[in-house]
C-alpha cells in the first residue's frame, strides 16, 4: 500500500500530511509492515483512508484523469470508504477526514478490546439462509454472544459480527446450512454490531467539532442505502454507522437500477470490482491502486 502512489507529488503530498496528523510514519507502515500493526484497525483505517485518497490523485495525474474525475456523478464507500467519498466529494478537507477516521479507528479499537468479539464471512448462502443461521447460533448462546449479519456484501458473501463464542457457533453450523465455506476475519472486534456502542459517542463528539459541507455530488450510505445532502444528517449517519449494518449489496443494485455503467475502485486491492463482478459480471470497473 502506498508505494505506487509515491511517483505522485500530490499522493506523496498526502503521506506527508497524514504523518504530521497521526505522529508516525504511515507510508513506512503500509510498505514495510509489520502486518500485525497495519492489521489493526487504529492503523488500517487511517492507511486506508490515506492511500485510497492518494489513488484519486494516481488517478488525477494519468492523461484523461482529471476528466475521469469531472465525469464522476456519484460516489460511495464500503464502510470506513463512506469517509474516503464524502472527502472525495468536498463534504469535508483531507485533513479534517483523517482525524475523524483516525479516533473511528481509535474508539473502534477500544471497543473492540472491551468486548470479546469477532467476525466471519460465510460463504455460499443467500442473506435469508445466513439470517436462519444467525438465529441458530442465537438460540444456543447468551445474550452478550449473541451475532447478526454485520455487511452485506453481495450474493453469496454476507459477514456475520458478534461475540466469540456466537462465531464459533456460526461456524459450527453452517456446513449444515449448506454453506460452502466459512471464513474468520482479520478484524479486531464485532463491527456494525452494538459491540461498538461505545465508539459512537466519542465520533459524535467529534462529528460535531468538524465542518462538514454539503457534497458535490450524491454520497450514498451505508447505512440505508441513500444518498444524503444535509451536514447535520451525514454527522448523524456517519455515527451510526460503526453499529448499524452495511448495506452494500443494496447499494450496488440501486446503482445498477439506475443505469451504472462505468465505475471506478480507488484504493487497495480489488475487492469492490469482485463484489459488483458477483451482483452483475457485465459491470464495467477500473481499479485504481497506490
Amino acid at each position: 500500500m502506498g508505494a505506487e502512489a509515491q511517483s505522485v507529488p500530490a499522493a506523496t503530498k498526502l503521506f506527508n500530511q497524514a504523518n504530521e496528523i497521526l505522529g508516525y510514519d504511515l507510508l513506512d507502515l503500509c510498505t514495510n509492515g509489520p502486518k500485525e500493526k497495519l492489521d489493526s484497525t487504529m492503523i488500517s483505517q487511517p492507511a486506508i483512508y490515506v492511500t485510497s485518497l492518494a489513488a484519486v490523485e494516481v488517478l488525477r495525474a494519468r492523461d484523461g484523469g482529471q476528466d475521469v474525475i469531472n465525469s464522476v456523478d456519484v460516489t460511495c464507500g464500503l464502510s470506513l470508504g463512506e469517509y474516503t467519498a464524502l472527502a472525495f466529494a468536498g463534504a469535508f478537507s483531507f485533513e479534517d477526514g483523517l482525524k475523524l477516521v483516525k479516533l473511528r479507528g481509535e474508539a473502534m479499537q477500544d471497543a473492540s478490546d472491551a468486548a470479546n468479539s469477532a467476525m466471519v464471512s460465510v460463504i455460499g448462502l443467500d442473506s435469508e439462509k445466513v439470517q436462519e443461521l444467525c438465529d441458530a447460533a442465537n438460540d444456543e448462546v447468551d445474550e452478550n454472544d449473541r451475532v447478526q449479519i454485520a455487511n452485506f456484501l453481495c450474493p453469496g458473501n454476507y459477514a456475520v459480527s458478534g461475540g466469540v463464542k456466537g462465531i464459533e457457533v456460526v461456524e459450527a453450523k453452517a456446513k449444515s446450512f449448506k454453506a460452502r465455506m466459512t471464513v474468520r476475519l482479520a478484524v479486531a472486534g464485532a463491527f456494525h454490531t452494538s459491540f461498538m456502542q461505545p465508539a459512537v459517542s466519542r465520533l459524535e463528539s467529534a462529528l460535531a467539532a468538524t465542518e462538514i459541507r454539503t457534497p458535490r455530488i450524491p454520497v450514498i450510505s451505508n447505512v440505508d442505502a441513500q444518498p444524503h445532502s444535509d451536514p447535520n444528517t451525514i454527522k448523524q449517519i456517519l455515527a451510526q454507522q460503526v453499529t448499524s449494518p452495511v448495506q452494500w449489496e443494496t447499494t450496488v443494485k440501486n446503482l445498477m437500477g439506475k443505469g451504472l455503467e462505468i465505475s471506478y475502485e480507488l484504493g487497495p486491492g480489488k475487492v469492490i470490482a469482485g463484489i459488483l463482478k458477483r451482483i452483475n459480471k457485465g459491470t464495467s470497473i477500473e481499479n485504481i491502486g497506490a
